[in-house]
């Protein structure tokens, strides 16, 4: 008897512990967690644009997130792939919003991403952009 008691109880436990979801639902409830709205921009430079325009265009980007707070990361980097498939895009910059509302209202027609663009303006041939919620 005292064996089954104590196999009937380390189930119960063992079952809190596999889906603490029940045991959590009633003494510690947590918000769903917010997804996060990604913001991803690939460029592809003029074959003419010089490398001291690209560090500057490079620089210009990062400088964004010091100047629109609803920027919440942002990180970047150049084609390293071996697959050969990148289509003459060379940078990746990578961003994340609390949502799309926020992307737009205070990205896309923010002051100082207008200007970035006018200085990525001269030097850009191509630009894809793609933006998702994070799953």
């Amino acid at each position: 008897m005292k064996r089954t008691s104590f196999l009937a109880i380390s189930g119960l436990s063992l079952g809190s512990l596999l889906n603490p979801s029940t045991a959590a639902e009633t003494t510690d409830p947590k918000p769903a967690m917010q997804k996060v709205y990604r913001h991803a921009v690939f460029f592809k430079f003029k074959d003419d644009a010089s490398p001291a325009a690209i560090k500057e265009v490079e620089a210009a980007f990062l400088a964004l997130k010091g100047k629109i707070p609803s920027i919440q990361a942002l990180e970047w980097g150049t084609n390293v792939s071996p697959e050969n498939h990148a289509q003459g895009y060379t940078h990746c910059f990578f961003l994340s919003f609390a949502d799309r509302e926020t992307l737009v209202k205070t990205y896309l027609d923010h002051p100082d991403h207008k200007a970035f663009g006018a200085k990525l303006g001269p030097v850009l041939d191509k630009v894809f952009v793609f933006d998702y919620v994070a799953q």
